[in-house]
């Protein structure tokens, strides 16, 4: 009896464009995304993507969703402090972004349709509003950490310093003899500015909290 012989590449899924369009995001930019590279990448015709996704907007969306996706939201299921459910919260989203930062101007347009990214907006503002804040100041705490969140992904403030002592000449710049360490500390540097500012963020949102009488 005549079998069909197996395909040598698994069928085309939502998935693997996905993973494919994020690869390319994170190497080269959104720029880099184009049916044309995705299709090269994934072994088929160009047509074939568009029986998953209509434009390649449609693809950096489902690319930024599944970076959402891997924010920890358990945090505010539970009995958590809503201070530290924010806290928690905001590092875990901040860890996913740091791995994938070129996504991050698509996040930036907001969630739109987008399933994970509504589940986010979703949990945020309903574990502040069963802390008892109203639902508009829960609205806006949701928009301040996302733009918190976001701003802190876009780029690296200890890496836009160069390695080089000469550069910063103290007879232009006599505060900054130190810059040209600031690389070698990247990390250090990016994350403590990051905690430093989360922490003055939710000192400030605790008083307007008490004068709620919360």
């Amino acid at each position: 009896m005549w079998r069909m012989a197996r395909p040598r590449k698994p069928l085309l899924s939502r998935d693997r464009i996905v993973e494919a369009a994020g690869a390319l995001v994170d190497a080269e930019g959104l720029e880099a995304v184009s049916t044309r590279r995705l299709a090269a990448a994934l072994g088929v015709s160009g047509p074939s993507l568009y029986n998953h996704f209509r434009t390649k907007d449609e693809i950096l969306d489902a690319v930024a969703d599944s970076v959402s996706a891997r924010v920890d939201l358990s945090m505010f299921e539970g009995a958590l402090d809503w201070r530290v459910a924010l806290h928690d919260w905001a590092h875990s989203y901040r860890d996913a972004l740091s791995d994938h930062p070129n996504i991050v101007p698509v996040l930036a347009r907001g969630p739109g349709r987008r399933p994970a990214g509504l589940r986010l907006a979703d949990a945020v503002f309903g574990a502040m509003t069963a802390a008892g804040w109203p639902p508009a100041q829960a609205t806006r705490i949701g928009a301040l950490m996302r733009y918190f969140i976001l701003g802190s992904a876009v780029g690296s403030f200890a890496g836009g310093f160069v390695d080089d002592e000469a550069a910063y000449d103290p007879a232009d710049y006599p505060h900054l003899g130190q810059a040209h360490r600031l690389a070698e500390r990247r990390r250090e540097v990016d994350e403590g500015a990051f905690e430093t500012g989360l922490t003055a963020l939710l000192d400030g949102l605790a008083i307007q909290y008490e004068a709620l009488g919360g």
